[in-house]
């Protein structure tokens, strides 16, 4: 693997924010708050680049219709922002498999999360986490973003 300046990233994850969330109020009406923590997880996003930190979003794009259009709010609130929007994938097998060995996910889940999905995203990256390290993804999507590697 190549050495390369590690870019510094705060991290705000759609997980994280789910965990603000009383369990009570997700079994009450799980899109309804999960969808209202998302903008808010967008716009926590926003004040760390307002202050030049560079942030990575944890997430992904559900076109449910608490959030609709998702792909299309989240490109207005960063328009004129850097913003970067990389895939990283699986194929849906091992998604599964990978749930089962976590734990904390269902089985399905990366099924029915891949059904609701915005279509069409411009990525500017994509790697695939199957084919890949962790390392070896990080490395793509930092030489592909920043292609700043040193000798």
């Amino acid at each position: 693997m190549q050495s390369y300046s590690d870019p510094f990233f705060y991290v705000v994850a759609n997980d994280l924010f789910e965990q603000m969330i009383g369990e009570r109020f997700l079994k009450e009406d799980y899109w309804r708050y999960l969808s209202e923590v998302i903008i808010m997880m967008y716009q926590t996003a926003k004040v760390f680049s307002d202050n030049g930190k560079n942030v990575l979003i944890d997430g992904i794009f559900v076109e449910r219709p608490e959030l609709k259009p998702h792909y299309e709010k989240v490109k207005d609130l960063f328009n004129e922002y850097p913003f970067e929007i990389v895939e990283v994938y699986c194929p849906l097998d091992i998604c599964r498999k990978r749930n089962i060995e976590r734990g904390d996910r269902a089985e399905d889940q990366s099924e029915w999360q891949s059904k609701i999905m915005a279509k069409n995203i411009s990525y500017s990256c994509s790697v695939n986490t199957s084919l890949n390290t962790s390392e070896e993804c990080a490395e793509i999507i930092i030489k592909t973003l920043f292609g700043k590697f040193k000798k």
